[in-house]
């Protein structure tokens, strides 16, 4: 989400550089936490894109935040479901167990409520004696596993209550984060939008000009990589000239770890939602190694991230009101290569 940055030479010879319009963002910072989004008297083009540049970062900070909250409000949903049907299963098995308990003491009570003990012993046929009392074992041994499973059931049962109680407690939590992420986003961009509109024309041109367009570039040689690398990177081309769209996923539009998850899937590999979890879903290996496929994480915090496609160009869905599309590999400081 940094492509509006004035990019450096591609190529991986000569190393990772911050670009001058980051450079001004620290001084546009302090203006900025104090002051409302818009272009003062005082302000160069200069700062006011690098302020502009500093809330698209923050806004996808707080994207990638969203996407960490969706991801588990889904794993919190499959958690309640399981434990729900769980609990159904066990209630069912009770309902069973409860019902062959209540026939034998129905058994018990037909035969007039005296102990099948005692009436064994009082029994006037003593050839059926023995056949008798084993049976009278066996019943009782039944009656006995009877009641440990009933005992069990309801052990299990309120175990999987629990469990459904708790994954509802935190279904809602992740809702509440989705809820203020979404805010959160909502506004960093609503205020890198005042901002832009408050730039002269020809600066806000020059702003969405800062790097190409990906759509009007000859691809870059991907040269060697290994097969699934290199089909990811073919689905991630197909994508070149669809929108920036914060939370998406695709294939219509993507945020920058929604492009990197579409473009492997497509090539037979799951990978998690967020950059920060994708920058370690595979072997991490130097820069000057990087292949076709490989995916390049930016920032320490590793906020954004796109895919290695050669000749020292990466692709990847930049920020909002730009398109997927190439950009030098050292647009801006590299966290980390990671080898799928």
């Amino acid at each position: 989400m940094v492509s509006h940055r004035r990019p450096t030479r591609p190529g991986l010879n000569r190393g990772v550089r911050v670009t001058v319009l980051s450079a001004a963002a620290a001084t546009a910072a302090a203006t900025l936490n104090a002051a409302p989004a818009s272009a003062g008297p005082g302000d160069t083009p200069e700062t006011a894109r690098a302020a502009v540049d500093r809330l698209y970062g923050e806004a996808e900070r707080a994207t990638e935040r969203y996407n960490a909250a969706r991801e588990n409000m889904d794993r919190m949903r499959g958690k309640v479901a399981r434990a729900q049907d769980s609990a159904a299963r066990t209630q069912q098995d009770i309902n069973e167990t409860r019902a062959l308990l209540g026939s034998m003491a129905g058994a018990q009570y037909r035969s007039g409520g005296i102990d099948p003990s005692v009436a064994l012993l009082l029994s006037s046929d003593p050839d059926t004696y023995l056949d008798r009392a084993a049976a009278l074992d066996r019943a009782g041994e039944r009656r006995a596993l009877t009641l440990h499973k009933l005992r069990t059931a309801q052990r299990k049962i309120a175990q999987s209550r629990a469990e459904a109680a708790g994954a509802l407690a935190a279904l809602e939590r992740d809702r509440a984060a989705v809820a203020r992420h979404k805010r959160t986003v909502e506004g960093k961009l609503a205020a890198a939008r005042h901002l832009l509109s408050s730039l002269p024309a020809a600066d806000r041109a020059s702003f969405g000009r800062a790097s190409r367009s990906g759509r009007e570039e000859t691809p870059p040689e991907a040269g060697p990589g290994s097969a699934r690398g290199l089909a990811a990177l073919r689905a991630a081309r197909q994508a070149l000239g669809r929108p920036y769209v914060w939370g998406a996923g695709g294939p219509a539009g993507f945020d920058c770890s929604g492009l990197m998850q579409w473009a492997y899937a497509q090539a037979g590999v799951a990978l998690p939602r967020t950059s920060q979890a994708q920058r370690y879903a595979g072997r991490m290996v130097p820069l000057s190694q990087a292949q076709p496929g490989d995916l390049v994480a930016y920032r320490a915090d590793a906020s954004h991230i796109g895919m290695y496609a050669g000749g020292g160009q990466v692709i990847h869905a930049p920020y909002p009101g730009a398109s997927v599309r190439y950009d030098p590999v050292g647009m801006m400081p590299v966290s980390s290569v990671t080898r799928v």
